[in-house]
């Protein structure tokens, strides 16, 4: 028996024999709280007669594992902002590249990478076109597939 718990967290769908044995464990029980799986599955005649005996049944949201980022947060946040490449960073930082993206993921001001590189120069593209070229030859002089031109010259 413990007299000093007054609130306590339930993992288990309330029963009428579980409410005596929690009554009986905890004299001075005032809340108990229950995840919303466990409180919907709960009979709500058992959450009022509970309540008529002034203990209050509530949902509660904050389980799980709570993070253990151990300070790599900032120290990435501070990487990013200063130009690294998230690839940069995990290698720095000997972290996995996906733990890099999560870390930035939680960030709140949304650092970005710019990790694609392009294949093929847009600008050399474009200044054929220019000098009047079609698709097909600046195609041929650059040895990119027509398609990719075609996608390059098309581009906004």
């Amino acid at each position: 028996m413990d007299e000093n718990v007054t609130t306590i967290h339930i993992t288990e769908v309330l029963s009428s024999s579980l409410i005596m044995d929690l009554m009986d464990e905890y004299p001075n029980l005032s809340e108990i709280t229950c995840s919303p799986s466990v409180y919907d599955r709960t009979s709500k005649k058992y959450i009022d007669a509970l309540n008529q005996l002034d203990i209050e049944v509530k949902k509660k949201y904050n389980w799980g594992a709570k993070s253990r980022t151990n300070g790599e947060e900032k120290i990435v946040l501070d990487l990013a902002k200063k130009g690294y490449t998230a690839r940069e960073i995990s290698e720095k930082l000997n972290i996995k590249l996906n733990r890099v993206y999560y870390l930035l993921r939680k960030n709140k001001d949304n650092v970005k990478f710019d990790d694609y590189k392009r294949k093929y120069d847009y600008s050399d593209v474009k200044s054929l076109k220019d000098e009047g070229l079609t698709a097909k030859e600046i195609s041929e002089n650059l040895d990119i597939p027509l398609r990719t031109v075609y996608y390059i010259l098309n581009k906004k």
